[in-house]
């Protein structure tokens, strides 16, 4: 009798601080297995701390960013410069999640739903990746529509038989924007990257534009006066900590799934350096310059207007709104395929790769989002009343799903620096085996415990602030119990 030969098994390989696999039959063959989500190679590791920080240039100069500080003002009791400041220290908290979990991203070259694999089984990791995915694909359709909207505006500055059809125009927009920013994903990670690093100069040129437009008629120390909405004499704790919740929240998706970008990075320092370069000066900037604009809309085009696209398409010259309309819609698109696209795509393919390839997964994601964003478009086309906003809905989602994927985070954070050392089993993560089991209990009770106290919150009323600092209690506790279940589970094996 023979033994097998142990070449013929995959193996995982060290360059450097990074590793690669190289994947046999065993690893080709398994039915977790597709070229899109397979660990990138050392030489598909292009993006340095440049191509990072525009990364999140693109992503965070859009319309929802513009809008946090009018909805931190009207939502959450607090004035303007308390809403800078919440989104400042916001930005500063998230970027220990992201730069964490962006680790086993880099090291290894895998995506977001394989690196949960670890902490929540080879076929359990589909449970959190579709919670994931499912949010993404709200957001898509959220970004879509602002996409929509830009498009209808640009059509309208050059035809008024465009203009002339109204909410039906934005449906149109919609549509288009909606197989643009598809296209883009369809052809790769090289394509988000060479669209991030030409989007992320125009956005800062919007943005700055619109300071030198607005500048003249505003004061800024008027706007930093204007008293806060709560209550007068409530204290500012808890209006401030939902607030940061719900703005920590805003990101709390992609500090998920940062490795699906970061198995892109040369390097670990080019994805810590380049987040921090790129996430929280360009948040504060543009959602301050939202606050400051919003307030002064009254003065420039005589009546409040809370988001950007609309406020451009007010401006008085037909050149100057094609231009800013035409970067926007480049910018919209460069935010929704990397924050709203990729990972779902990923995560929809995790479900059974050797059926659903990144194309399909795309599709996929393109349609769920049509479908989330229903109401809104049957209302544009006049078949649907609803006193529903957009505005509003940011309110109560950002500090819902905040809760549910607090608990994801911090599980994560625990299996890959404290239980597995920093060190994945490589090709077991595509093979069911002992390594990582179908499902890991210790994982899903994590998650259940926290996300179950924040349902009896919502349901009762009780543990309110436990539902308001979602994010952080949900992380705090789903990390402390994993590290108590996984432990034991070690010592008992």
């Amino acid at each position: 009798m023979t033994t097998p030969d142990s070449s013929s098994f995959s193996q995982a390989r060290a360059v450097g601080e990074l590793f690669e696999l190289d994947a046999e039959r065993d690893v080709l063959d398994s039915p977790y297995y597709n070229e899109d989500i397979a660990p990138t190679t050392v030489s598909q590791r292009t993006w340095t701390r440049w191509n990072v920080a525009s990364l999140w240039v693109g992503m965070a100069i859009c319309v929802p960013t513009y809008t946090l500080g009018g909805v931190l003002t009207a939502y959450f009791g607090l004035s303007v410069s308390e809403a800078l400041w919440t989104i400042l220290l916001a930005n500063v908290v998230i970027l220990i999640p992201l730069t964490l979990n962006a680790y086993p991203g880099t090291k290894f070259g895998i995506p977001f739903p394989v690196v949960l694999r670890s902490s929540f089984g080879i076929v359990g990791s589909n449970v959190p990746a579709l919670i994931r995915a499912l949010v993404a694909c709200g957001w898509f359709g959220i970004q879509t529509l602002f996409g929509g909207i830009a498009v209808h505006l640009l059509f309208s500055a050059v035809s008024d038989s465009w203009a002339s059809l109204g909410g039906k125009g934005e449906v149109l927009g919609f549509f288009i924007f909606w197989i643009a920013n598809l296209w883009v994903v369809i052809r790769g990670s090289e394509a988000i990257k060479h669209l991030e690093a030409l989007a992320a100069p125009l956005l800062l040129t919007v943005a700055f534009g619109l300071i030198v437009w607005a500048w003249p008629k505003t004061s800024v120390s008027d706007i930093l006066a204007i008293p806060a909405s709560r209550p007068e004499g409530e204290p500012l704790f808890g209006y401030f900590m939902a607030g940061l919740t719900a703005m920590v929240g805003f990101w709390a998706t992609l500090s998920l799934n940062i490795p699906d970008f970061s198995r892109f990075a040369k390097s670990q320092r080019s994805q810590v350096v380049g987040q921090i370069i790129g996430l929280p000066l360009t948040m504060f900037m543009f959602a301050g310059l939202g606050v400051l604009l919003t307030a002064a809309s009254v003065d420039l085009v005589g009546e409040t207007v809370s988001d950007p696209i609309n406020l451009i398409g007010k401006i008085d010259s037909t050149f100057w709104v094609i231009v800013s309309m035409i970067m926007i819609i480049v910018a919209t698109i460069s935010t929704n395929t990397a924050a709203n696209i990729v990972s779902p795509t990923n995560d929809f393919q995790n479900i059974a790769p050797k059926l659903i390839n990144q194309t399909k997964g795309v599709i996929v994601t393109g349609l769920v989002g049509i479908a989330l964003m229903g109401w809104e478009l049957l209302k544009k086309m006049g078949w649907l009343e609803s006193d529903i906003s957009v505005e509003s809905l940011y309110s109560n989602w950002l500090i819902g799903y905040s809760s549910i994927l607090g608990p994801i985070a911090g599980i994560m954070i625990v299996d890959y620096f404290v239980i597995r050392k920093q060190m994945f089993d490589l090709p077991a993560l595509y093979i069911r085996n002992s390594t990582y089991p179908a499902w890991n209990r210790a994982g899903f009770i994590a998650f259940l415990v926290p996300v179950s106290l924040t349902i009896i919150a919502i349901t009762t009323g009780s543990l309110g602030w436990f539902y308001s600092y979602g994010w952080f209690t949900g992380s705090l506790l789903g990390a402390g119990i994993y590290y108590i279940m996984a432990r034991g589970e070690t010592r008992t094996s």
